[in-house]
């Protein structure tokens, strides 16, 4: 940290400003897993005076309760318990400070949290308190949401750092001239929305002036910004869109629902809105999966469905595309990708494990008639219990769940039956699981997903649901991570990934660095992933062809990597690398015996005449790499290194992973 302290105003120079822009880049305009299919799914079947007409009006649409009575009655007694307790501990605590010095120690440190502990928690007390004061109403947490209001409000811009390069200054603080839509400010958008629907009333008692202010802050700040849509790359018409655009409209609409009272402005905002999310739809490919995991699923898709909800709601049920071919598709990758407990599937930089919000799947899972999906919800629910209140992000999401605990009641022996195997023909990503409790996930694809890491031809096993072959995953977000420097990151590269480097070469990032002859296979004897990741190398590397088939051999319940390979010339140096945040056991030629934290065993065979092998810990120092120290239960990962004692320019070599 002293380093970057001593640096700081090195990176507030010209180059940095250029890094800020390719990071935008990277985020909009190179992510695309499919190209953009215009289906425009809710605009092919509402017209502009359609939506308008089944729109309810403002004072008609009350989607929450508002006293105490009706919470109550549709809500689980233990939940607006726990509401009210994080409302009184949100009482006790100061509003945080958000200093310039704050808003400016992205562009002198590279450091993102610090400035995120104060924003998102001043939002995180304001919609504690006015739950709180929402469910109980006694007046006592009146004065608090008072004060939080107007100290949001007096922000100059409610998104954070790392975003204010979407400004024409592009400086570390931002320009209050030229406002600009992030994620952040969206969610503030919608927590002001959601304090003037529970708590307007009684902030107009107090001073006619708060309410206005609300409505003109936000119309200044979100609402305004908007009319120039083309200067944001999570509204693109050509190229896909990530997550920032089912996240940030799924709270631009509850804001403009909630907040606006001219009915014209009102209906054409939210329409226009509408018409945003139409581009999300558009990015998917036919198979529905996300590119960027499960956990920016939560981010994607079912902030999609938010947005959906939303609409359902604010039109008594008139607008709805629940019966899409795609939006059920959408709906299913999530468990598609489930492997055991809370472990996902965590290509590019998804996070491997995530507390499932089983509400909300429920939910949408009903919404969509799909009963795996429901039972899913169900089974999350039951472990993991409900995902409500004001702290986070998606909290309209989050009010809507506390409305299905009276209903729906938390059951730990509630189970749900796991896909044996899935293909996700867009995005490439094939799962499957043995008879034994091996289970498989590999993938294809092109080295510019959303989110990207150089990993063409990667796979991962796991065991029992314990991790054994893994993705080592992201580390923290910094300065780094979305700039010209994300490939210097040992986490993003493909030599940290269960991947050939050839010639001391590994896979640059950009969309031609793809696989080719992708064909996945599935029988009674076995699920494969067959392809060439060849095009993914430098020319540099001198590939040919590298055919890699990744296999579970249903009979046998083993898992098999095999490689076929031609280079140009005999290579100076060949190397396999597995990922594991196992134990490692490397004293017998020819296995490696792997043992998981639950103590169970899987060997890992190669042949030893062949291959040298070799360990070594990737660090874990650094902004960027301090979450490896906790991410995966505190085992640390271990980059397994096979060397190749023979170098041939033709070659074939195989690897089993098998339960001890």
């Amino acid at each position: 940290m002293e380093s970057y302290i001593k640096t700081a105003f090195n990176f507030l120079n010209h180059s940095l400003m250029v890094r800020f822009l390719m990071a935008l880049a990277l985020l909009f305009s190179v992510q695309a897993h499919a190209q953009v299919t215009q289906r425009n799914l809710l605009a092919k079947k509402y017209s502009q005076a359609a939506f308008s007409e089944a729109l309810l009006p403002h004072g008609q649409w009350a989607p929450y309760p508002k006293t105490p009575e009706a919470w109550r009655a549709k809500t689980d007694p233990a939940e607006l318990a726990k509401i009210i307790k994080a409302g009184e501990e949100a009482l006790e605590k100061p509003i945080p400070l958000v200093t310039a010095s704050l808003l400016l120690d992205f562009t002198r440190s590279g450091d993102r949290e610090r400035h995120a502990a104060a924003s998102f928690g001043r939002r995180n007390q304001l919609m504690n308190l006015v739950l709180a004061e929402s469910m109980e109403g006694k007046d006592r947490f009146t004065e608090a949401i008072l004060n939080s209001v107007w100290a949001i409000c007096e922000e100059t811009y409610w998104g954070v750092p790392a975003h204010l390069s979407a400004q024409r200054a592009k400086n570390g603080l931002p320009d209050v001239e030229d406002p600009t839509v992030d994620l952040f400010g969206a969610e503030t958008a919608a927590v002001l929305a959601l304090t003037d629907y529970f708590m307007g009333e009684k902030l107009a008692k107090i001073s006619p002036l708060i309410r206005p202010r609300i409505y003109f802050e936000t119309n200044k700040k979100i609402f305004e910004p908007l009319r120039q849509p083309t200067r944001y790359g999570w509204l693109s018409t050509t190229n896909p869109v990530n997550n920032w655009n089912p996240w940030i409209v799924s709270n631009l609409l509850i804001a403009d629902l909630l907040l606006e009272n001219d009915a014209k402005k009102r209906a054409d905002n939210a329409y226009q809105y509408t018409v945003f999310l139409d581009r999300y739809f558009n990015s998917l490919g036919d198979d529905g999966g996300c590119d960027e995991g499960p956990s920016y699923w939560f981010a994607a898709g079912a902030s999609a469905y938010d947005a959906l909800a939303i609409l359902e709601s604010a039109t008594n049920g008139k607008v709805n595309i629940y019966d899409e071919d795609l939006i059920h598709k959408m709906a299913a990758y999530v468990y598609k990708v489930h492997i055991a407990n809370d472990y996902f599937v965590n290509f590019a930089d998804a996070d491997p494990k995530l507390k499932p919000d089983g509400l909300m799947l429920y939910r949408f899972g009903k919404a969509v008639e799909d009963p795996e999906l429901a039972a899913f919800g169900e089974w999350a629910y039951g472990q993991f219990g409900a995902v409500t209140g004001g702290n986070g992000y998606q909290r309209p999401r989050k009010v809507w769940n506390l409305l299905g605990t009276a209903e729906l009641k938390a059951d730990k022996n509630k189970t749900y039956k796991p896909v044996p195997n899935a293909w996700l023909s867009d995005i490439e990503v094939l799962t499957a699981r043995s008879s034994n409790g091996l289970y498989l996930a590999t993938h294809a694809g092109h080295n510019a997903e959303s989110h990207n890491h150089n990993d063409v031809g990667d796979f991962i096993v796991y065991a029992d649901g314990e991790p054994v072959i893994v993705d080592a995953g992201r580390g923290n977000y910094t300065a780094r991570t979305f700039s010209s420097k994300r490939y210097e990151l040992w986490f993003t590269q493909s030599q940290y990934h269960n991947l050939p480097v050839i010639n001391g070469l590994g896979q640059p990032a950009g969309k031609q660095f793809n696989a080719r002859n992708v064909k996945s296979n599935a029988s009674d004897k076995e699920v494969s992933l067959a392809m060439d990741i060849a095009p993914a190398y430098p020319q540099q590397a001198g590939v040919l062809n590298w055919n890699r088939i990744v296999k579970l051999n249903k009979v046998k319940n083993t898992i098999e990597i095999a490689d076929d390979f031609a280079l140009k010339q005999k290579p100076d140096s060949l190397q396999q690398i597995f990922m594991t945040v196992c134990q490692v056991d490397t004293g017998t030629p020819g296995k490696i015996i792997l043992t998981t934290a639950g103590k169970k065993t899987v060997s890992l065979t190669y042949d030893p005449k062949a291959w040298t092998v070799a360990t070594e810990l990737p660090s874990t120092e650094g902004m960027e790499y301090s979450s490896f120290k906790t991410k995966w239960d505190g085992s640390p990962v271990t980059r397994i290194v096979l060397t190749a004692k023979t170098l041939k320019p033709k070659s074939k070599h195989s690897f089993i992973i098998s339960k001890s």
